[in-house]
């Protein structure tokens, strides 16, 4: 996932604090803590620096030594990647779908309550954004590398376990039935796409506009658990939640980032016969991470900004492609078919207990909810910086319903035409081929082939560098204390740190470590989430409501 829209500029009236007052009535928390009080300021070898002594220092320190054991020592990352991942699927799959359907739900039962009628920023503020823009955005944020990456694998790989009734296969297979099968493999597909992530980001996001706009605190994850730790949240419990969050959205964003080098070296691979190996992959992250830094270099206005218009509109000019020179029809008639198959097998889906399934279960949902709560600090924070002047429920609705509701589109436009060129044409290059070979493999049997190949190729490098940026920024708010106008050397840091995880863990075992990476650290935030849950409903209740 990539969260890319011009996040540093979403409230010029944020200040240097980034955390506007209230407009209207409000229930401040009362605390003498001020933004920035803990950070270390100065000037060292000519750089500028203003950050977290506490949560800087220990969060880059532990994440460097990471960095330079698994690249010391590849072959023994390797077993230990996947041990740990195996170890955590294991015995926790049930525990990241029981809490991702707790998200939801809370997500769902909050706009049908009286505490949707509380509005972010205070009972007078108004909108920052027209409703235009505002989806606009909430689009920006949930499309990325992610989706350039599965758009054709995930549809065509469920159907294929689906219709061969393998051990990989969702819920109870439809063995030798093309069209069951075709119709579960979308609906799992769309299972991973649509509420539940973001049911986890609403989650994040409201909790940060909450206690950030509506409450006067920093914006940054411990806000959220003032109503839980009270004035201890600026002490250790805070740093300790402030370093997780780091941990977790950097795992997160390396593992994204090593995901499309993956698809980008195959696709170059694809067209031009440069190997896939893992040269080409570490010479493009660096490539890639030095063109972020530019980016940086720029500021958000000039430069992530005019990437993600320009990414924006690709993407766009791709999916309407796919859809008017592929099965057109099929893909219209599919998109109300899926969503149907999707709220069918919904229950089944997000059912923790007692599965059959369990490759599926493990290896796919526990993966992806571990990645989505990973970079849930990510795209909550932007989400929340995009959202102030709206009223809790048309937060939830519009957060729910507009990117599933894309990302639905998105899926059955590419997962249609790769399973028609199967079922219809023959084609079996597809889903022969590897899950980051096979985008290029389906677009390669349309027309401009070459052409819309190589957009693929440039829409998931710029996907990379605005993650980057963006990412970077994130994080750097965390570590600078809760502030966003931090000196740019330290996001440089953190584009340069992404970088260097995104290597190590290729480098160390592949997608393997990748996945391991994030679900492990995706596991202890998963708490911090579930207690965000409590700290909202408790927050909510004694804010003013509109009427």
């Amino acid at each position: 996932m990539s969260t890319h829209t011009d996040t540093e500029n979403a409230h010029a009236s944020a200040g240097s604090e980034g955390v506007p007052a209230p407009e209207g009535p409000a229930n401040l928390i009362d605390t003498d803590y001020v933004i920035g009080q803990d950070n270390i300021a100065t000037k060292a070898l000519g750089v500028d620096v203003d950050l977290h002594g506490k949560v800087f220092t220990i969060s880059s320190l532990l994440i460097l030594f990471f960095v330079i054991i698994t690249l010391a020592l590849q072959d023994q990352a390797g077993a230990v990647f996947e041990g740990t991942r195996q170890w955590v699927l294991d015995n926790f799959a049930w525990f990241f779908l029981f809490s991702a359907n707790i998200f939801v739900v809370l997500a769902i039962v909050l706009i049908f309550t009286p505490l949707a009628r509380v509005r972010i920023g205070g009972a007078h503020a108004k909108p920052d954004f027209s409703y235009a823009g505002w989806f606009a955005m909430l689009f920006a944020a949930g499309m990325g590398i992610g989706l350039m990456f599965y758009a054709v694998s995930e549809p065509i790989t469920h159907f294929g376990t689906s219709l061969d009734g393998g051990a990989w296969a969702p819920l109870g297979a439809a063995e030798g039935d093309e069209q069951a099968a075709k119709s579960l493999g979308m609906a799992a597909t769309i299972f991973h796409w649509g509420l539940h992530p973001w049911g986890i980001y609403a989650v994040v996001a409201l909790a940060l506009a909450l206690f950030s706009y509506n409450k006067g605190l920093p914006l940054t994850m411990r806000s959220i658990f003032y109503p839980v730790l009270g004035e201890r949240v600026w002490g250790w419990p805070g740093h300790v939640i402030d370093i997780l969050a780091v941990f977790a959205t950097l795992f997160g964003l390396a593992t994204s980032l090593g995901i499309g080098a993956t698809q980008a070296a195959a696709g170059l691979e694809y067209l031009f016969d440069i190997p896939a190996n893992n040269v080409t992959m570490v010479f493009l992250i660096m490539g890639i991470t030095l063109v972020a830094l530019g980016s940086i270099l720029l500021g958000v206005a000039k430069g992530v900004q005019r990437l993600s218009q320009i990414n924006m509109g690709l993407a766009a000019l791709l999916m309407v492609f796919v859809i008017l020179v592929g099965p057109t029809l099929l893909i219209a008639a599919g998109f109300f078919q899926n969503l149907g198959s999707y709220a069918v097998n919904l229950p089944a889906l997000s059912n923790p207990f007692g599965r059959e399934d369990q490759n599926f279960m493990g290896g796919w949902t526990a993966f992806y909810w571990a990645w989505w709560i990973s970079w849930s600090p990510f795209v909550g924070m932007f989400i929340a910086r995009v959202s102030r002047g709206r009223t809790v429920r048309e937060f939830l609705i519009a957060v729910l319903l507009v990117p599933s509701v894309i990302s639905v589109l998105w899926m059955t436009a590419f997962g249609e035409t790769a399973i028609n060129q199967y079922v219809a044409e023959g084609f079996e290059g597809v889903r022969n081929a590897s899950l980051e070979l096979q985008l290029f493999e389906m677009l390669g049997q349309l027309p401009l082939a070459a052409i819309t190949s190589f957009v693929g190729i440039v829409l998931v490098m710029v996907f990379f560098i605005t993650s980057s940026d963006s990412g970077s920024l994130v994080i750097d708010a965390i570590t600078a204390g809760g502030k966003v106008d931090a000196p740019k050397p330290q996001r440089v840091f953190w584009a340069l740190i992404e970088g260097a995880i995104a290597i190590a863990l290729l480098l160390g075992g592949g997608l393997t470590a990748l996945q391991a990476a994030v679900i492990s650290t995706g596991l202890p935030f998963t708490v911090v989430l579930l207690v965000a849950c409590y700290a909202i409903v408790k927050g909510l209740m004694d804010e003013p409501r509109a009427v």
